[in-house]
């Protein structure tokens, strides 16, 4: 008989078993989690390209900064700063050695964050090998590769290594730097290559960084550093070239102005000279004349540079011929300069003033050619001498104007002086020659018998923070006073 079935209510399972071949329900294992993909090979290409553009950038913006730098002190200091940045040191030091075309010279070494007192603890250091007398390195620097080498060496960790020299661990103590990294300053081509000699390998100078913990730059920061070591090479061999030459026209000029000022009873003179950094033609002359007479003279030539000097030396030479052989007649003295001056610089025109003056007499002559006036400076008056408006010499076809006669009174100065000085002022003309005439009015009246203190007044002046401007004119102060 069948068993009957029960009804089915909503909730109750029936009670019949599951078969036999039913499998029991599985349970469920946790979630696993994914891995990471492995990154795509033109991502890391992508971060490499970017390092790289990163790192140029970084090197334009130094190398631009340095190539803005026009002479030799900025542009180490500038050196200093950029290899600080590039391998993350707080101080160095560069040492240069500048020496000139005959071979001879004395390193230049300039410091960040060191001053004097640090760099002369730091040439205390003995030497770890012999080197030439005239060498430009440190003592810091003794270990660096040689010539032809310019990996940079470091010493990560002075304190604690050992094979230095104890008096090396000293300075370093006594500074306050635990480590340090030194390139040197080398070039493929030496620095004269351009100048027919055939190109070699030379090294100028060398750098240093210093760390005040224990460190070392990584492998890219020292690529880096090579990289902007090797480029400033060439632009300091520049600069160390331009300084010689600069140096070279400075002393030539030198040499074509008088060495001392002749002493002429009744009369006491003075001079100030600044050169300009191009090397102008400006000129001035003091020269003893027959019966006690003196010459004044103060002048300038067109043109910078060697040239110029040179044109400005024969111009001199020529006038003190003239000066000795008519020096009474002014007039005369530059219309000789004037035709000479046609007939062997043609291209050339110059400005001048000459002075004829009997100091027993206290009487002064004055011709001018497109020269200032020069300014007298008395107890009761300070104004500019009257002289009558010519035109320079060698711009016309024949030059000639009339002289000016003035009688200094006892104790009153007679003031020379070149355009420069008005030029430098930044001013209009009407301006600077305000600033002048205010200058040698403000002189202290204990001071107007001193020339020296005169021309250091006035110059003080006019000039107040007594800079050079790139490119600037020389200027000239020549006072002469009466007794």
């Amino acid at each position: 008989m069948t068993a009957p079935h029960l009804p089915k209510v909503a909730g109750i399972s029936s009670p019949v078993p599951a078969p036999a071949h039913t499998s029991a329900p599985a349970v469920p294992s946790p979630p696993t989690v994914p891995e990471p993909p492995a990154p795509a090979p033109c991502a890391l290409v992508q971060d490499r390209l970017a390092g790289w553009v990163s790192d140029l950038t970084t090197l334009q913006e130094l190398t631009e900064r340095l190539a803005r730098t026009a002479r030799l002190d900025d542009a180490l200091h500038e050196v200093l700063r950029a290899g600080a940045s590039l391998v993350g040191a707080g101080r160095g030091l560069v040492t240069l050695h500048s020496a000139d075309a005959d071979g001879a010279g004395h390193p230049v070494t300039v410091g960040l964050g060191l001053g004097l007192a640090d760099l002369g603890h730091i040439e205390t250091i003995p030497h770890e090998r012999d080197r030439a007398p005239h060498s430009p390195y440190v003592r810091l620097l003794d270990d660096l590769p040689p010539v032809g080498d310019r990996s940079g060496t470091a010493h990560p960790d002075i304190p604690g290594e050992g094979g230095l020299d104890p008096r090396h661990r000293e300075v370093a103590a006594r500074l306050g730097y635990a480590a340090s990294y030194a390139v040197p300053l080398e070039s493929p081509v030496s620095p004269r290559a351009d100048s027919g000699a055939p190109p070699a390998a030379g090294r100028i100078g060398a750098a240093v960084w210093l760390y005040d913990e224990p460190a070392e730059p990584t492998e890219r920061q020292r690529h880096l550093a090579g990289l902007y070591c090797g480029y400033a090479t060439e632009h300091l061999a520049r600069l160390v070239e331009l300084t010689h030459a600069r140096e070279a026209v400075a002393t030539l000029r030198e040499e074509l102005l008088p060495s001392r000022l002749p002493r002429v009873p009744g009369v006491r003179l003075a001079v100030r000279h600044r050169t300009g950094p191009q090397g102008g033609g400006d000129w001035y002359d003091a020269l003893p004349l027959p019966e006690g007479a003196l010459g004044l003279a103060i002048g300038g030539i067109t043109g910078s540079g060697p040239g110029a000097i040179a044109a400005m030396g024969r111009l001199r030479a020529s006038l003190r011929a003239y000066a000795v052989m008519e020096g009474e007649d002014p007039v005369a003295v530059l219309s000789d300069l004037e035709l000479l001056l046609r007939v062997t610089e043609p291209a050339r025109a110059a400005t001048a003033l000459f002075a004829y003056c009997e100091p027993a007499e206290r009487k002064v002559v004055v011709a001018g050619a497109g020269h200032c006036s020069p300014l007298i400076i008395g107890s009761d008056r300070v104004e500019y001498v009257e002289t009558s408006l010519s035109a320079p010499l060698g711009m016309l076809a024949c030059w000639e104007a009339p002289s000016v006669e003035i009688e200094p009174a006892p104790g009153e100065t007679l003031l020379f002086y070149s355009d420069g000085l008005l030029h430098r002022t930044g001013d209009s003309m009407d301006r600077a020659y305000a600033r002048l005439h205010a200058a040698a009015a403000g002189v202290p009246r204990a001071a107007r018998r001193d020339p020296e203190a005169v021309a250091d007044h006035v110059l003080r002046t006019v000039l107040p923070d007594g800079s050079v401007p790139e490119g600037g004119e020389d200027v000239i102060l020549l006072v002469a006073h009466f007794e």
